[in-house]
């Protein structure tokens, strides 16, 4: 997590105009079953990752794994279960993007030409990149605790779980990725000086963590604010810091040299 920003890193003006093209032509998810799909299939991927690195991954894999997603309808699922089907998707799609950079010896997913804006699938008569998936349809959710879940390909990412996403677990995964994420690295306390150091996630979605009714939302967010309402899992030592204290926050730099954790 403490990486230094790398070269490239994102236009935040392209970025807007991706997120807000995807708002405007994709459709919001509408969950109204009560079902949930296996992806199971995505276990072998990670462990992949986990055993041997990103480069070791079989592309044809995660392709597989994509076409077997065009096949499912996401609003024919459970709340739960369309969520973490979109979440296992768009880490097998970041996967397969990370892989397709690390094998053209590319430093950074950032250096493949419209990596997150190309489309990945088409699904339910939709085609959807790596941005509509994530701020049109995960994001819409009103969860902020995905932002701990997704993985993009870079250095300061969330690392992955060894596991799929599944609905009826999800909650418990959510809850376990969060504190994980900033136990390791998206949370540093430094008494000392009165500061909180946050990864820099926080400044981008940190709308998302105060106002989670308003998902998504690109406002900023007062830092302190952000701290506040990362307290219920924030470990406890930790916590009861920020509460008493309302620290002085910063936000780490962002490294985008090319990298993909699981654990």
């Amino acid at each position: 997590m403490h990486g230094v920003t790398q070269s490239p890193s994102p236009n935040p003006l392209a970025v807007l105009w991706s997120i807000g093209q995807s708002l405007r032509s994709v459709r919001a998810p509408r969950p109204s079953g009560s079902g949930h799909v296996d992806q199971a299939a995505l276990g072998p991927i990670l462990a992949t990752i986990a055993e041997r690195g990103i480069r070791a991954v079989d592309p044809g894999s995660v392709a597989a794994f994509i076409q077997h997603a065009t096949e499912v309808e996401p609003d024919r699922l459970g709340k739960d279960g369309a969520l973490a089907f979109w979440i296992n998707l768009y880490n097998a799609a970041a996967i397969g993007l990370a892989v397709e950079a690390g094998r053209s010896d590319t430093t950074s997913v950032l250096r493949v030409p419209g990596g997150f804006q190309r489309p990945v699938l088409t699904i339910s008569d939709e085609t959807l990149s790596l941005d509509a998936i994530e701020h049109a349809k995960i994001r819409r959710f009103s969860d902020p605790r995905v932002h701990a879940a997704l993985m993009c390909g870079a250095v300061s990412c969330p690392t992955l779980r060894s596991e799929p996403y599944a609905g009826p677990a999800l909650n418990h995964q959510l809850d376990d990725q969060m504190q994980r994420f900033l136990r390791e690295g998206g949370a540093s306390a430094d008494p000392d000086s009165g500061v909180l150091r946050l990864s820099r996630i926080f400044r981008w979605f940190g709308g998302d963590f105060t106002r989670p009714s308003k998902m998504p939302t690109m406002l900023p967010a007062r830092p302190r604010a952000v701290a506040l309402a990362l307290i219920p899992w924030l470990e406890a030592e930790v916590a009861a810091w920020v509460v008493a204290t309302r620290p002085r926050v910063e936000f780490l730099p962002y490294d985008w040299a090319l990298g993909c954790t699981v654990a």
